[in-house]
């Protein structure tokens, strides 16, 4: 058993389980931090594991194809070997990144031809090859390629644009059963739903994905510029379609709001870089609401980060001293921000998934959403 689902709320389709990997269980719903090139940026393994409690962990094909190489990481024996994570790994296929660089690619039936970001160098993926490259990085959870559609765009493109992901789904299936995993352990496919915001096309994509028959399936092509009640009519539409028992991973997405609504929708799995993106930045997630720790009021508050908070940084560090050392530029303000709110994401995912449990999620989540969306 891949996915097992330990309970639905009465009231919404939100739901709670368990992942199985071989490099250990995922309980969701589960927030995954983003370490793109094989790190979460400013966060230390022990920190993400000991403070954070991060059960699982992203890297990115795209970014680790180009460096250090995949040479170097089959070398190491995989990534949890060269970076010393042992705990699940999953990767996003890099489709999203060559869709980020739209005047240095081209796409054609074969893959996408792009131009590194890097040095200019000119490479090509391709669903087989991504496959490939996913088994040398070792993930345990892999995805498929495909081509994230712009927003907005003209259902015409959308259209041609899901049949190409649909064709890339296929061949990529195929050489993934082709395959074998290179470091004596299982690996999962995840093909992604796209669709843009094209109702009749999404569910044209939730049938295909879903006769594929994999151990779970990605929802993509959100949060890229759609109003966010678009994007909940959207997962309305994937829960409504996509097969109940296998996990449902939307992809980077989102805020906070994001996740508890996604959650309700029947979402198990998100990714995003905002907290740590955030947290470079001055901006905190708390229990209480948003913080942005530059302004002058944090100067003389010597109260923890976040009074509820339950990581070493929320019970050790004030406002006051995270706010000198955000106006001094010093790197720990940085490392203090995202392990923080890290920690934050994570404690909501677990709170969520205890008022599942508990069988009060929606009073949980309406009381707590008044109080998170709001600034102070």
């Amino acid at each position: 058993m891949f996915f097992k689902i330990e309970k639905t709320d009465l009231k919404t389709s939100a739901r709670c389980g368990t992942i199985f990997t071989e490099h250990g269980e995922i309980q969701t719903p589960i927030f995954m931090p983003v370490g793109t090139c094989g790190t979460v940026k400013g966060v230390h393994t022990n920190e993400l594991k000991n403070e954070i409690n991060a059960q699982i962990i992203l890297g990115n094909t795209y970014h680790l194809y180009l460096r250090p190489g995949i040479f170097i990481i089959n070398q190491a024996g995989g990534l949890h070997k060269f970076n010393g994570w042992d705990r699940p790994i999953l990767t996003d296929s890099g489709g999203f990144q060559v869709f980020s660089l739209a005047k240095n690619r081209k796409l054609t039936e074969e893959g996408a031809v792009f131009k590194s970001h890097i040095d200019g160098s000119k490479h090509i993926f391709s669903p087989e090859n991504v496959v490939e490259i996913q088994r040398n990085i070792g993930a345990d959870i892999m995805m498929a390629f495909d081509e994230c559609t712009p927003f907005p765009c003209e259902k015409k493109y959308a259209k041609n644009s899901l049949e190409l992901t649909n064709k890339w789904l296929q061949r990529g299936w195929k050489k993934f059963n082709e395959t074998m995993p290179l470091y004596g352990y299982k690996q999962f496919f995840f093909p992604i739903v796209q669709g843009s915001v094209y109702p009749d096309l999404r569910i044209e994509a939730t049938k295909f994905v879903s006769d594929i028959g994999a151990e779970g399936n990605a929802i993509g092509g959100l949060s890229v510029g759609e109003q966010k009640e678009t994007m909940y009519e959207i997962l309305e539409i994937m829960n409504e379609n996509l097969p109940k028992d296998k996990p449902r991973y939307l992809m980077g997405v989102g805020t906070p709001e994001n996740l508890l609504e996604g959650i309700e929708r029947g979402v198990d799995m998100f990714d995003c870089v905002m907290p740590t993106r955030n947290a470079r930045n001055g901006m905190l997630f708390t229990e209480n609401g948003t913080i942005n720790i530059k302004n002058e009021k944090w100067k003389n508050d010597f109260s923890p980060i976040d009074e509820n908070g339950t990581t070493f940084v929320d019970t050790f560090y004030s406002k006051a001293y995270l706010r000198h050392l955000v106006i001094a530029n010093e790197i720990l303000a940085s490392q203090i921000s995202s392990i923080h709110n890290l920690g934050f994401y994570l404690r909501l995912m677990e709170m969520a998934r205890n008022h599942i449990l508990d069988g009060n999620f929606s009073t949980w989540k309406k009381a707590i959403l008044n109080n998170i969306m709001q600034r102070i």
